[in-house]
């Protein structure tokens, strides 16, 4: 029957090529790039059948990563890997020490209520860009960006299943 899937988390997403030479410009999605994405690491993929994909080359140019993979030398062959999505195993991921931070998978799928418990949505991604961001998926259809903050979302509890939001007036409404 084979093993079964290991849950996997996405650390980032392989975007254009860069230069002649087999370098791609990623996007991270994880807070510690220097653990991720060192040079022999081997990565999962999303497609799985782009990987693993082991680096050979990492680089900073500006604020953007650059990496370089095993088998992939030209402008062409990272054309390949473009939007493909970078993932490390769940179990591989060290505890965090702070008990009130939380990995992006953790929170993914979490129902989010109001603080009086009437259902706002669910909660499918989140984002970092600046400031971290849920996305919810609201009850009603659309979706709605909550500050992930301690003031609009003051209880995660991940084992129940929730986060609360209690929204700062007009947050609803946008």
């Amino acid at each position: 029957m084979g093993t079964p899937p290991q849950d996997t988390v996405v650390v980032g997403r392989i975007g254009r090529p860069h230069g002649v030479r087999g370098e791609a410009t990623v996007e991270v999605r994880t807070d510690d790039p220097g653990a991720r994405f060192r040079v022999g690491v081997a990565l999962r993929t999303d497609p799985a059948g782009r990987g693993p994909l082991t680096i050979t080359a990492a680089r900073w140019h500006r604020d953007v990563l650059l990496l370089a993979f095993e088998g992939y030398d030209s402008r062409e062959a990272v054309e390949a890997l473009r939007d493909t999505l970078l993932e490390v195993p769940v179990d591989e991921l060290p505890d965090l020490e702070d008990p009130d931070a939380f990995y992006d998978h953790q929170l993914v799928g979490l129902a989010a209520r109001l603080p009086d418990g009437t259902p706002l949505g669910e909660v499918t991604a989140v984002r970092h860009e600046g400031a971290e961001l849920l996305v919810v998926r609201r009850v009603d259809g659309g979706e709605l960006l909550v500050p992930f903050v301690a003031a609009i979302v003051p209880t995660v509890d991940v084992p129940g299943g929730y986060v609360v939001v209690d929204p700062p007036e007009g947050l609803l409404d946008l």
